[in-house]
């Protein structure tokens, strides 16, 4: 057990928030949550909080404005109840795609995030396999990326794949593919684009034949699954013989799902990041491990 560490449950991360007390050891308080006649957000920590390491846990997918005003109350309300050091722990961070302006007027909204989260009062801050790692400076405080590949590579080796190999979407996630695959002795490769035409793009692994193997299609998130969903046909006009795709947020916009299963992905593996039906993946050792 870590002395004076407090596990706080985020409305969005209930079973990550029992799971990391649980390897920690250490009380869990499920803060009091309810609404106003007019909608607005009333939060109540239950005991006291002064003098002890306050770790909030809450992620910030849809409603992410809802879930993000929640993480400030309770980061601000544990300073103001005299808390030691807070750490806010959100795995899985909405907004953080927007990083600069893309068009002319744009908000950078991550930093308008980071803003928040540095002013919340709170001492530090650990994220899950962040969509750029160096934006973590934007956020004025102590702050850790952690990634989740190794943890989603030990999962997927219980699958007994045969022949496997892992494949990025881009040459900027073969790194991520590397990571999962020496996890279980697979080869690890990305999709490369090359233009045939001036209309016609042909994509397929730059070094690998995928025919005959199974092939798993990693990423840090799948969102709307266009991007994986055109990767898995064209691995399985290639030949290969089942397709998985693997991510840490599972976010999954509307008919993603359906859109994955259509183009011939057999599973989809997530972590707990946000939680789904997907996520077998469980990101609390890894979270334990930097808090301890």
């Amino acid at each position: 057990m870590v002395k004076n560490l407090l596990v706080v449950e985020g409305s969005a991360s209930p079973k990550l928030s029992r799971r990391i007390a649980r390897l920690l050891g250490c009380p869990l308080l499920r803060p009091e949550r309810r609404r106003f006649p007019d909608g607005e957000l009333y939060v109540r920590f239950t005991r006291e909080v002064a003098g002890e390491h306050v770790v909030i846990v809450q992620s910030t997918p849809e409603p992410q404005n809802e879930n993000l005003m929640e993480l400030y109350f309770l980061a601000k309300t544990a300073k103001d109840l005299g808390a030691l050091e807070v750490t806010l722990v959100v795995p899985y961070l909405a907004y953080a795609r927007q990083d600069k302006r893309f068009k002319p007027g744009e908000a950078v909204t991550l930093d308008y995030v980071a803003s928040l989260i540095s002013n919340s009062g709170a001492d530090s801050f650990i994220v899950v396999d962040i969509h750029e790692p160096e934006t973590l400076p934007r956020f004025g405080l102590k702050s850790r990326n952690l990634t989740a590949m190794p943890l989603l590579g030990v999962w997927l080796k219980r699958l007994h794949l045969r022949k496997p190999l892992v494949v990025g979407g881009d040459e900027g996630s073969e790194e991520r593919a590397r990571l999962v695959a020496r996890e279980f002795g697979a080869d690890y490769d990305y999709l490369e684009k090359r233009r045939l035409t001036p209309t016609k793009v042909m994509m397929r692994p730059k070094r690998f034949e995928v025919r005959g193997r199974d092939v798993v299609i990693i990423d840090d998130m799948i969102s709307t699954g266009g991007t994986v969903a055109e990767a898995a046909r064209i691995l399985r006009k290639s030949g290969a013989r089942r397709i998985f795709a693997a991510c840490t947020h599972a976010v999954l916009c509307g008919n993603a799902k359906e859109k994955l299963r259509n183009a011939g992905v057999a599973r989809i593996v997530a972590t707990d990041t946000i939680e789904r039906k997907e996520s077998v993946v469980s990101v609390a050792p890894l979270i334990v491990e930097a808090l301890r």
